[in-house]
């Protein structure tokens, strides 16, 4: 195996024995060739005219597949190998309106669109040729890969739209084009660049896309103070993205004596006005992912798993944690989806939780949020008079994610150590490094505010573009904000992909860069945006201010 696409992959370069997530080396592998087959559909599809019934297949089979193989998402060997299979039969139906239309080309297909087999052994086999490496020149590697974790980042927000009934039949085609292009040795550095700028551009519209049906069906996130500690009755822990799944699964259990608490990086389901009406919905547990198995154990209760950010469960919890979508694990018991349009079945979590004892309590008191981009517009007058009276010196976004490595208490850290006239605006579970430090408030403004979920990255977007437009400013780069951005996986990139699309600069990314960035990429990045790294608090506390 070889697989670099998260923050952690090993000594910097990346995971070849086995993934530092967890992931065995035979399912990394799976999961290239999967990507590899869905290249091919691609290939395709491109300017093929389809059934609309299959077109619609296509679009969620890609956005699904894409989603399945981000990091801590799919462990299971046996999910990959029915993709696979899948994949392949979904080809050869695609094929055959390509073939009927463009008889002329079936001569010079490339591999991905006609390499055929049935069996595990020749998967395996082929795996171990189509991965990362095969691309020989590390330049072409490194933006082909760039723009593939940008996809699977778009893919995991069209599928929560998607589920919502919101869909863009655009987007689907260019997520599509985009990989069709990672198999044209035509294209140069300067072609994949400008491939790579495009995908930021979606990626702004799948977020916009995903607000859209987030706020539609639920409200618009409102400023809300989030109990942080436990009722004296059984619950149901619930973690990872997917709205649709917490309101399904609050459905089912009101009346049942059954608690339901979020972890991670469903806390921002508390902000929205849809889940405030449900009693037995108690709070927040626990902190970011990479802590849940000590903080899954002291639960004691079944615990959900609606996306990506599993981590291999320990023996303590493994009865008890239940995954659902694109999350998988071999030996945990998974949830389907209904059938015929039917909501999905959580009998079995109820049933098990009416037999377990309350949460170990972990913390006590309240974190506040729900400050997207509507909430803050509803007091953007008072934000701007604290900037214009010097209130506020300068914001700091301190969006994307937490993890395992002891340098990112860095964050912590630098969030400790802003001055008090600066305010962070944060997204995503990196919030979880200094959520819950009595950071204080400016004029009545909360020096840290959460806007929600990573794809809550666009709310702070739009804030930044509204501040742009009331101060007169020609240029984004010329507000008082900077970006001091923690990366793990393959959402960030998208998001950090959309911000160079709209023209931001010097973002920094920490605790380390991609290691997927060659340096002549990184060079590029750095020329032309800015991008770098991190050093010490120190120092960057300087170079940020000015000092």
């Amino acid at each position: 195996m070889f697989c670099f696409q998260c923050q952690e992959a090993s000594k910097g370069t990346g995971c070849t024995i086995v993934g530092v997530c967890g992931k065995p080396h035979d399912v990394a592998n799976l999961q290239d060739l999967l990507i590899y087959l869905l290249k091919g559909i691609s290939f395709l599809s491109l300017d093929v005219r389809l059934p609309e019934v299959l077109e619609q297949r296509v679009s969620l089979f890609m956005m699904d597949s894409l989603f399945a193989t981000i990091t801590n998402a799919n462990f299971d060997r046996e999910v990959f190998v029915g993709r696979i299979r899948e994949a392949i039969e979904l080809r050869g139906e695609v094929r055959t309106y390509y073939n009927e239309q463009y008889p002329e080309g079936t001569a010079n297909l490339p591999d991905a669109a006609v390499w055929q087999a049935d069996n595990e052994a020749a998967f395996d086999e082929k795996a171990r040729t189509v991965g990362v490496l095969s691309t020989r020149n590390e330049d072409i590697r490194s933006l082909r890969e760039l723009i593939t974790y940008g996809l699977k980042g778009m893919a995991a927000y069209t599928y929560h739209a998607l589920h919502l009934e919101k869909d863009d039949h655009e987007l689907n085609r260019f997520m599509r084009r985009a990989l069709a292009a990672t198999l044209d040795d035509s294209l140069e550095v300067q072609d994949l660049v400008a491939l790579t700028m495009e995908t930021g551009k979606y990626g702004v519209n799948a977020m916009a896309m995903l607000d859209e049906a987030n706020t539609s069906v639920y409200g618009n996130p409102e400023i809300t103070k989030v109990n942080i500690g436990v009722r004296n009755r059984p619950g149901i822990l619930i973690s990872g993205h997917d709205l649709k799944d917490l309101e399904e699964l609050l459905k089912q259990t009101e009346g049942t004596g059954v608690d339901v608490y979020t972890h991670s990086e469903m806390l921002p389901a508390h902000y929205y006005p849809a889940f405030k009406k449900y009693e037995h919905f108690v709070g927040n547990y626990g902190n970011a992912w990479w802590k849940q198995n000590s903080e899954f154990a002291a639960f004691n209760g079944p615990i959900l798993m609606t996306t990506n950010c599993i981590v291999p469960p320990k023996d303590s919890y493994k009865d008890r944690i239940y995954t659902t979508g694109n999350t998988g694990f071999p030996g945990v018991r998974h949830i389907s989806e209904g059938t015929d349009g039917a909501p999905k079945d959580f009998s079995l979590l109820i049933e098990q939780a009416k037999g377990c004892p309350a949460p170990t309590e972990l913390e006590t008191g309240e974190i506040i949020g729900g400050f997207a981009h509507a909430a803050v517009m509803n007091v953007a007058d008072q934000v701007v008079d604290a900037v214009k009276s010097g209130a506020i010196r300068r914001f700091f976004v301190m969006a994307g994610c937490d993890g395992r490595m002891k340098s990112r208490s860095y964050y912590t850290d630098f969030a400790a150590e802003l001055p008090t006239d600066t305010v962070i605006l944060t997204a995503g579970c990196a919030k979880y490094k200094y959520n819950k430090l009595d950071l204080g408030e400016i004029g009545g403004i909360p020096r840290v505010l959460d806007a929600g979920q990573c794809n809550d990255s666009y709310s702070l977007v739009v804030i930044a573009l509204k501040l742009k437009e009331v101060f007169g400013l020609e240029d984004i780069n010329d507000l008082p904000i900077s970006y001091n951005i923690a990366w793990y996986e393959q959402k960030a990139v998208i998001v950090l992909l959309a911000l160079l699309y709209l023209g931001v600069k010097n973002i920094h990314l920490g605790p380390t860069l991609p290691a997927f960035l060659s340096p002549n990429v990184a060079k590029v990045l750095v020329e032309n945006f800015g991008i770098g790294g991190i050093t010490n608090v120190e120092d960057d506390m300087n170079m940020f201010l000015g000092a």
